[in-house]
């Protein structure tokens, strides 16, 4: 069993001739009574913990013995790695030994996936071996994140409290200790407090001397974290104290009571007393004193009459004002853009043309394909008093109609991005030509799509209002281009995309689609949606699994993409921060060599990247130009938030042609260079050498795991000679698509049709038979207040079945859905575009 060392009766009669000197001397000194005594172990070796790269050492002693070593995972420790000592037992005359060896973090990592690690010790003595107890060596940690923290509460005195606390998973398991006020709580000390088994804090009875902030504390031997801290205020209800006695009969004819609110005071943002705090009554005619002022009273009442006419005229002359007013201001912005008010000062006229606002630019109307018929006149007047002589957003035509997009757009990107840039906020908007992509777009919507990135805009019918003409771009920014920032454990699962102008003024939520990396699973994570502000700093406005239908951003979280309805355009970024070690991020491994080698080396380039396909794009554009070939089908690896590396390998290559440069016997990226998400993408290289230029046959193994997690294998067999598989091959799903798609070519459901499933939905039917089973048959009943808090409900989920079925929805498979609910407008279906 094992190498190196007996584990049978056989085998030690080997072993005891390279020991025959010294034995025979310990065992001719044994007393005959002892001389068929088996060892047995006066310290057996205990479980220990390695705290971050310190190794620990194990102890073992047994007698009589003549031979004493240390087995780990079945395997012999090397001899050389044993410290032994020798002696006898003064009282028994019996040999004694004594062994110790170190085990470090390296060792116990090797063993990935398997079993726990141990170590045993093995004693030998005359008459046979024994075994000691199993000790098991743990890597200690403790994770930086509470699975549950303590919340703020208000409660009033003498109420119950309870603290939870669920401290960060650890090994060894953390000990709980909670604080307030920076100062320990004792439960001993004071009886009031009481720690449960599962390290809540419970206050029996709460007290105004309890009101602080707690804070749960968790240690081991590793770390000591704290929580956030909780405030807990003890609040004091008022209460009234007994009525006064009731006053004399005053000359009004009344008499009257008071009481105060002491029993007891208010206090520390307790409710003041409910009630009165002064009581009138009536007197009975026996005790008021009658009294005659005739004249002066009717002084009074004609001063209160002047006083009320007085203010009767003022407010009829302050409605007057007001409503002029009103009128003349209506008259001023009657013809301005929403748009242009939302960025210029009403009534005021640019002055130079260089400061006209981006989305003032002119429209380029030439490109586009006219199918409809009829006018887009501006709602207003044309002599309205706002000036717009700096290039108005919409021009009319030479007929008084406007051209309509309906089809692609292809205008030329470079121009695109050059006028952009030129405005003030969008000096900085990336130039990558290949990665950007823009339209112009009117009340019937559009789309807009960057190829083989994932990324897409969709703008619904009528999210642009009637009258108004927008150019709306959409890019994915560069990590050259743009650093977002990341807190702690906050890692960057999505790109960073961009949609604009912002600002613009949207009748419907648009929806922005774009790929993420993790395993979509919100019990493991705290996943929030970032936006960029004017100002160009971050702020989160979702956390995605506690939507609000009121907010103007709301999320469908699919396995690998985020589709994001949107009020308002800008730019988004989805980050996570990981709740457990469960967690996981979806790593892409992709291998590249080079197409053509001429050299007795050759290099394999391992990507790491996150596992999402705008990433891929640029690495498959990277590699193209460095000449690279793809070399395998790329795999997934779950990358979990465990703190440990990921470790990359090569084996099983033919020794007499092959051999591999590599000094160590892996290659290895840190945590957290992968988990911060900073850098997308990470790559190791492999440089092989062959020992003759006629050697192109290349088979081995290649490995990629995280330590004690999951791994992938892939096994290369190919000619380095034969360039068989172009860098970009089958794996990039090739958009063959137009970036931008305007008016009813964008969409598969025709305008008319939709409006009028619309209209048969939207209406509730006492059977159910509306937009909520719609909502029901294509599986998205997890939305229904979000869908039941927009005006047209039937129109959002349309909008979400457009962007989930643009490649490869099947219109008839809709037109099913509505048959099933029993809508006669499913037979509609059956017109053909043209006919719509």
């Amino acid at each position: 069993e094992g190498s190196g060392l007996p584990s049978s009766p056989a085998a030690l009669g080997v072993m005891e001739k390279v020991f025959n000197a010294w034995s025979y001397a310990a065992t001719a000194a044994l007393p005959a009574a002892f001389s068929d005594r088996l060892p047995h172990f006066l310290v057996e070796p205990e479980d220990k913990y390695i705290v971050k790269n310190k190794p620990v050492t194990l102890t073992c002693r047994s007698t009589p013995a003549t031979q004493i070593y240390f087995k780990c995972n079945g395997e012999w420790v090397h001899q050389d790695d044993h410290y032994i000592e020798h002696s006898v037992d003064p009282a028994t005359g019996l040999p004694v030994m004594w062994v110790t060896i170190d085990i470090t973090r390296q060792q116990v990592e090797k063993i990935f996936g398997l079993d726990e690690y141990w170590c045993q010790c093995v004693a030998w003595s005359t008459t046979g071996t024994q075994k000691s107890q199993k000790a098991y060596i743990r890597i200690a940690y403790l994770r930086k994140n509470f699975e549950e923290e303590p919340q703020s509460k208000e409660v009033a005195m003498d109420q119950e409290v309870s603290l939870r606390c669920h401290p960060p998973e650890g090994v060894p398991p953390a000990e709980v200790e909670w604080q307030r006020n920076e100062d320990l709580v004792d439960p001993a000390a004071d009886p009031n407090f009481v720690i449960t088994a599962d390290h809540n804090l419970v206050i029996k009875a709460a007290r105004l001397a309890d009101t602080g902030n707690y804070t749960c504390v968790a240690k081991n031997i590793v770390a000591r974290r704290k929580s956030n801290s909780a405030t807990v205020l003890v609040f004091v209800d008022g209460g009234w104290s007994e009525w006064s006695k009731w006053s004399a009969c005053a000359a009004d004819c009344s008499m009257w009571r008071s009481r105060e609110c002491t029993q007891p005071s208010p206090g520390t943002g307790g409710k003041d007393c409910q009630g009165l705090d002064l009581q009138s009554l009536n007197c009975t005619s026996e005790q008021c004193p009658q009294t005659v002022r005739g004249a002066e009273d009717v002084a009074l009442y004609v001063g209160m009459v002047a006083v009320v006419l007085c203010l009767t005229l003022l407010l009829i002359v302050v409605v007057l004002v007001y409503r002029r007013k009103k009128e003349g201001l209506d008259a001023d912005v009657a013809d301005s853009s929403i748009l242009t008010t939302g960025f210029q000062p009403m009534g005021i006229k640019p002055s130079k043309p260089e400061n006209s606002h981006l989305l003032t630019i002119q429209p380029d109307l030439t490109t586009t394909t006219t199918s409809y018929q009829g006018t887009l006149r501006s709602r207003h007047d044309a002599t309205a008093k706002f000036s717009m002589t700096n290039g108005p957003l919409l021009d009319p035509l030479p007929n008084g109609s406007h051209t309509l997009h309906n089809g692609k757009l292809n205008p030329d990107p470079a121009e695109f991005v050059s006028r952009f840039s030129t405005q003030s906020y969008f000096k900085t908007l990336p130039r990558d030509v290949a990665n950007t992509s823009y339209g112009t777009f009117n009340f019937l919507g559009g789309r807009l799509t960057i190829p083989n990135t994932g990324i897409s805009l969709l703008i619904p019918p009528e999210a642009i209002p009637r009258g108004k003409i927008y150019e709306i771009y959409l890019t994915v920014q560069r990590k050259e281009d743009l650093r977002l920032p990341l807190a702690g454990c906050q890692t960057l699962l999505s790109p960073v995309v961009s949609c604009g102008p912002p600002g613009v003024v949207l009748s419907r939520p648009v929806i922005l689609s774009m790929d993420h990396c993790f395993d979509a699973c919100l019990d493991n994570w705290a996943v929030r949606l970032k936006k960029q502000s004017y100002e160009g700093t971050w702020e989160d406005v979702l956390l995605m699994g506690e939507e609000l239908v009121s907010e103007p951003f709301y999320c469908q979280l699919e396995a690998e993409t985020c589709r994001l309805f949107s009020e308002q355009l800008g730019t988004f970024a989805v980050v996570g921060e990981s709740l457990h070690m469960g967690a996981a991020k979806r790593l892409r491994l992709v291998l590249f060599s080079d197409a053509y080698c001429s050299t007795l080396e050759y290099n394999i380039r391992v990507y790491c990247m996150d596992d999402t396909q705008d990433v891929f794009k640029e690495v498959m554009q990277m590699e193209r130009q460095l000449g690279g070939r793809l070399i395998d089908e790329p795999h997934v690896l779950l990358f979990k938030d465990s703190y440990h590396n990921l470790r990359l390998s090569i084996h099983d290559m033919p020794q007499a042609h092959w051999r591999s440069k590599l000094l160590a016997g892996y290659q290895e990226i840190p945590f957290y260079h992968i988990w911060n998400g900073s850098q997308r993408y990470l790559h190791c290289t492999f440089t092989l050498e062959r020992l003759s230029l006629s050697t192109c046959e290349l088979t081995c193994q290649l490995c990629v795991w995280q330590v004690e997690g999951e791994g992938q294998s892939f096994s290369l067999d190919f000619n380095i000679a034969k360039d068989t598989r172009a860098v970009d091959s089958e794996f990039l799903v090739m958009d063959s698509n137009a970036t931008a798609l305007a008016g009813p070519s964008a969409f598969q459901i025709p305008y008319l049709i939709r409006q009028k499933i619309c209209s048969s939905l939207d209406a509730p039917c006492p059977n159910g038979a509306d937009w909520r089973m719609l909502a029901q048959r294509l599986k998205l009943e997890r939305h229904m207040s979000f869908f039941a808090s927009k005006a047209s409900p039937t129109s959002v989920i349309l909008d979400l079945w457009e962007v989930q079925h643009f490649h490869s929805g099947n219109i008839n498979q809709l037109a099913a859905v509505m048959a099933d609910i029993g809508k006669q407008e499913a037979m509609i279906f059956l017109v053909s575009d043209g006919d719509c």
